[in-house]
């Protein structure tokens, strides 16, 4: 079986990505103290290689005299598993949607559709405050509202592949041939558009980090007792003038990891796209 190349945007994602989940697996033995830790005689502290830091904080302190690094280093804990969940929340919940929207079509595909229609039509921002503030903040309010919200997406998708893959003539045999209705959609629709599915969960991955920082950034994200880079954007907010740290080495960290997931995405689309893989050759010919 023919192994997919990486090629350099995918090597780097990778790569980026590999060091992101080994921080965020390895926190409690990675990162040098406790993040919450407070030390009131030395906050503000910059970074060790700026003058006036120290060994003891590589990326210096915050307001409270808390550790900048290991803050980041538990801070991508909840980037990640924010980022994970609600996508594979969102795309179980779009992708079975659009499956019955896209093989039943009718009314199903209709009332299905326009409730897509709705979601779409409301400001991810809006909704996002509005359930926010209502049910306060919390982690668990914060994948709930990020399912809600990106469902849709997956659901378009996965609603237009279906409407083409179900006049394919295997679908039809499978219906003639008797197989109920979910061996059909899970064992021979779903395996055939899963791929550009796969390569929207990915890139989704990457928004959904971003909207949680901003969510965060905004205090209506994680509680503040609980470290995320969103979070710490926040708090650095009022004092970039005189402690760059606090705001510029989460702020890289989130570009990081979202970037990493959006090469990741390209690549996976690029392997997983047949007139991609093929060099465009026969899917793009036409019979002479």
């Amino acid at each position: 079986m023919h192994m997919p190349r990486l090629d350099a945007k995918g090597g780097i994602g990778f790569i980026i990505l590999a060091l992101v989940l080994f921080a965020a697996l390895t926190a409690p033995w990675l990162a040098p103290m406790n993040p919450n830790l407070q030390d009131l005689m030395h906050p503000l502290r910059p970074p060790a290689w700026t003058a006036g830091g120290s060994a003891a904080h590589l990326l210096g302190t915050d307001r409270l005299g808390e550790d900048v690094l290991s803050r980041i280093i538990y801070g991508s804990r909840v980037s990640l598993s924010t980022g994970v969940i609600a996508v594979l929340g969102s795309g179980t919940l779009g992708t079975l949607l659009g499956l019955l929207a896209g093989y039943f079509g009718g009314w199903t595909g209709t009332a299905i559709m326009r409730v897509v229609d709705i979601v779409l039509a409301v400001p991810f921002i809006l909704l996002a405050l509005v359930f926010m503030t209502v049910f306060g903040p919390s982690l668990i309010n914060l994948v709930l509202v990020l399912v809600l919200a990106r469902w849709v997406q997956f659901t378009r998708v996965a609603y237009g592949l279906v409407l083409e893959v179900r006049e394919r003539e295997y679908i039809q045999a499978c219906v003639v041939g008797g197989l109920s209705v979910p061996d059909i959609l899970f064992r021979h629709v779903l395996i055939n558009v899963a791929g550009p599915l796969l390569v929207i969960a990915t890139l989704e991955v990457g928004f959904v980090i971003l909207m949680e920082a901003g969510l965060s950034f905004l205090g209506l994200g994680t509680p503040p007792e609980i470290p995320s880079w969103g979070g710490m954007l926040q708090e650095g907010r009022a004092l970039i003038n005189i402690a760059w740290w606090l705001t510029t080495l989460p702020g890289i960290a989130i570009m990081l990891t979202v970037v990493s997931f959006n090469f990741i995405g390209d690549w996976l689309r690029d392997r997983l796209d047949p007139r991609t893989a093929l060099g465009g050759s026969r899917l793009d010919q036409r019979p002479e």
